[in-house]
């Protein structure tokens, strides 16, 4: 628990103090699932799914109680957090609002994703299926991701594709790194109309 409030305050250029972490839906949506995640568990009926129901009712943020999240897991700002029954979260996890980690179908088994150790997933985006996201890789906001994401990588767009930057691990919370697409094939189109236009 002291782990969770101290990764709030690494992570969170906001926190400015101890009663503020408190008031974090994101830290009470985690509390109450390592608790509920027992409970899972131990294979006590429907309780688990209750307890899940009034926490997406108070947090906004919906954890199936049976989805495993790893240590100094934080979810900034959390409304809208979906987070399916089999999903496995890593270590040193940050995931902002509107997130959702999901199955894409009616399959049984290992349906959601595992996330690995200091994964960043941005704002809204849309990670679905039984797929690996390596460590330390990172999400933009909006991204849509069904495929496999190899570790120190950063995936943006819809469908999400990888894009590579000089082989460095980008600054964890830096997100006005991550590349934009659309300028980037703006430059592109321009230059292909001066060589086109070119004497």
């Amino acid at each position: 628990m002291f782990d969770d409030i101290k990764t709030i305050f690494e992570r969170d250029p906001a926190a400015a103090n101890i009663f503020e972490v408190f008031l974090y839906q994101g830290l009470w949506a985690v509390w109450i699932h390592r608790i509920n995640h027992v409970l899972y568990k131990l294979h006590i009926p429907l309780i688990p799914r209750i307890i899940s129901q009034i926490m997406r009712i108070l947090t906004l943020i919906e954890i199936h109680p049976g989805a495993t999240l790893g240590k100094k897991f934080f979810i900034d700002h959390g409304a809208g957090v979906v987070i399916g029954e089999t999903v496995i979260v890593g270590d040193d996890v940050t995931i902002y609002q509107g997130v959702t980690l999901g199955g894409t179908g009616k399959e049984r088994g290992k349906r959601h994703p595992t996330i690995g150790n200091g994964v960043v997933i941005g704002a809204h985006a849309i990670v679905l299926g039984n797929i690996h996201i390596g460590d330390n890789s990172r999400i933009g906001a909006g991204a849509v991701v069904t495929k496999i994401v190899p570790e120190n990588s950063t995936v943006v767009g819809n469908p999400a594709r990888i894009i590579i930057r000089d082989g460095k691990r980008i600054e964890t919370l830096a997100h006005a790194d991550i590349p934009d697409v659309i300028e980037d094939l703006e430059k592109r189109i321009k230059r292909l109309e001066e060589i086109k236009n070119a004497p």
